[in-house]
């Protein structure tokens, strides 16, 4: 008796989170008459919410100073600016970023996201605006020299990301050390707990050139892949108008100059 009587408050007291996301999805969209109000509902509150793992150099971080910078984050900046609305930054579990989008606690994720067919199914994303390999890094005095040397070996990656994803389909016989971020994972290796890391190039390189780190990319990786920013299914509107704004930004030079600011180049795909 007593279980059962603690399954039912526990099922009651899912029943508000459960309202909640399935109300909160359907905000920007009219329920008389399906209307997207996305971009309108963003203009109306003056904020715009971006969700992003705030480790994940050099795209949106936490810099000593307690401040959240990046490259997506001057990006987004500048695009609100146009907007005329405030970039609100939210940090976000990656792990469950999908729900937090869905649940209308941010407007978009935008935070080197890859693009991947499972996202693309869920989200309405944005064109890609930057190309990526995924990689493998290891110590720079490491023994391994290629994927070949990973064989038996300790592989740490993000759980959620689209590298877990392809690392664990990849069919390579390794043991996969599933961790919340990527600072986490390359801790473990500058610690000694694991043999290498599968990451984003554009991060280990940041991590290499700007932060001095003794890593080494290995040459030979698994997958090159695009980032986009996702949007809900529905917000149309407000996807393309930021998308629109991007392009307007490339067009008069904007991206090249904060592109060159953080790559020393315009590494960037927008049109």
């Amino acid at each position: 008796m007593k279980k059962n009587f603690i399954k039912a408050l526990a099922a009651l007291a899912l029943v508000p989170a459960m309202l909640f996301t399935a109300c909160s999805s359907e905000e920007t969209t009219d329920a008389a008459t399906g209307e997207d109000n996305s971009l309108q509902a963003v203009l109306d509150s003056g904020k715009f919410i971006l969700g992003l793992d705030a480790t994940f150099k050099p795209m949106g971080f936490t810099d000593e100073q307690d401040n959240i910078v990046g490259f997506d984050i001057d990006l987004a900046e500048e695009v609100c600016k146009r907007m005329g609305v405030e970039l609100v930054k939210q940090p976000i579990d990656w792990d469950t970023k999908e729900q937090d989008l869905d649940a209308g606690k941010i407007d978009c994720i935008w935070n080197g996201m890859s693009v991947n067919p499972e996202r693309a199914e869920i989200m309405n994303l944005s064109e890609p605006y930057m190309k990526n390999d995924m990689s493998f890094v290891v110590k720079t005095d490491s023994a391994i020299a290629s994927q070949a040397d990973l064989d038996g070996k300790s592989v740490a990656v993000q759980s959620g990301s689209s590298a877990q994803t392809i690392l664990l389909e990849s069919g390579l016989n390794i043991t996969p050390v599933e961790l919340a971020t990527n600072v986490e994972c390359l801790q473990q290796l500058e610690l000694g707990l694991v043999d290498a890391v599968f990451m984003d190039s554009v991060v280990a390189n940041y991590e290499i050139t700007a932060e001095q780190k003794p890593y080494t990319v290995l040459p030979d990786g698994l997958s090159p892949e695009e980032y986009a920013i996702g949007f809900r299914k529905n917000d149309q509107k407000l996807r393309d108008e930021v998308q629109r704004i991007l392009s307007e930004m490339k067009a008069d030079g904007t991206v090249a100059a904060i592109s060159t600011e953080w790559f020393g180049t315009d590494i960037t795909t927008i049109k």
